[in-house]
């Protein structure tokens, strides 16, 4: 028996309703290959004191990323710029999603500044998708890589962008600062693209990706998350259009469901899957290819510079 309340009865009813309506669904157990060990070494310490006492953002933080240990001791992290409140809702995704916030102008120098105190040697920035702007936000990105390239002339970046709309104004801003890596998400397959990235489109995408390297970009990146309901026939075929946009490097990775209000994950990718798909991704010719189930974007990233 459960008690709710009706449309036409604002007062509390019984109803009768079947016993495995409110029967919580057991989620998929994670496999063991999943699991990961706690970060130690005294240089990721040392790190970890470092943002804590000044309060650093960092996405390998906030988002709880399970390479950050490893990383951190290789002198990488992420930096997300903009806010924290996303324009579009995709359904993987645990950023906020709203009204952003007026655009922090001061933000580029408090980037700058942070991995200057971290002592980053590859620094990888992102941010929430900003529909509401004009610009996109590609404003704020450029006086960012501007900000850390005056204050941190040794250190290596990349940026991971949105679509901007497909936006080509907004695309140069980023293109005229010369990240040593431009990167922008794919995150699935085409099939799954709308449900995915409900805003995004699979083909704009591609898009943005060919235009930044048509017009000087020297490495371009996107990666792709599996255990969505993707085929292999699927994967592969994803991998061959970013390769004839001749996107040199890919990541593929695991996708780990962020809460219950999220896309749940339909498959866990076995380790011997993500190399076959390494291999593939090889043959076909990208210069760099992360495959494996705890892969991020931004996993190895000051490899892929190289």
């Amino acid at each position: 028996m459960q008690e709710v309340k009706t449309e036409n009865n604002p007062g509390w009813v019984k109803l009768k309703l079947p016993k495995q309506d409110f029967q919580k669904v057991e989620r998929s157990k994670k496999p063991k290959w999943i699991r990961v060990k706690l970060p130690i070494g005294k240089k990721y310490l040392k790190l970890r004191s470092t943002v804590e006492k000044h309060q650093l953002h960092t996405i390998c933080v906030s988002g709880n990323c399970p390479n950050m240990g490893e990383c951190w001791s290789e002198g990488t992290a992420t930096f997300m710029i903009l806010g924290n409140i996303c324009t579009r809702s995709c359904g993987f995704c645990s950023v906020q999603t709203g009204r952003p916030l007026q655009a922090d102008e001061s933000e580029p120098y408090k980037v700058a500044k942070s991995i200057n105190i971290m002592g980053v040697k590859h620094a990888v920035i992102t941010s929430v998708d900003r529909d509401d702007l004009k610009d996109g936000g590609s404003v704020i990105w450029a006086k960012t890589v501007n900000a850390i390239r005056e204050i941190n002339p040794k250190t290596t970046l990349e940026t991971l962008i949105p679509d901007f709309q497909g936006d080509k104004e907004s695309i140069n801003r980023i293109i005229n600062v010369s990240p040593e890596v431009v990167s922008h998400n794919l995150e699935t397959v085409r099939r799954l693209t709308r449900e995915v990235r409900i805003q995004a489109k699979y083909d704009r995408s591609l898009e943005v990706l060919d235009y930044l390297k048509n017009n000087g970009v020297n490495r371009t990146k996107s990666g792709i998350m599996l255990g969505l309901g993707e085929t292999k026939n699927e994967i592969i075929e994803t991998l061959t259009d970013l390769r004839n946009v001749n996107v040199d490097i890919v990541t593929l990775g695991q996708y780990l469901q962020p809460t219950k209000n999220h896309l749940e994950v339909k498959e866990f990718i076995s380790p011997e899957q993500f190399k076959e798909y390494e291999i593939i991704g090889k043959n076909l010719g990208f210069r760099h290819v992360e495959s494996g189930p705890l892969v991020r974007s931004s996993y190895k990233a000051h490899k892929h510079i190289a």
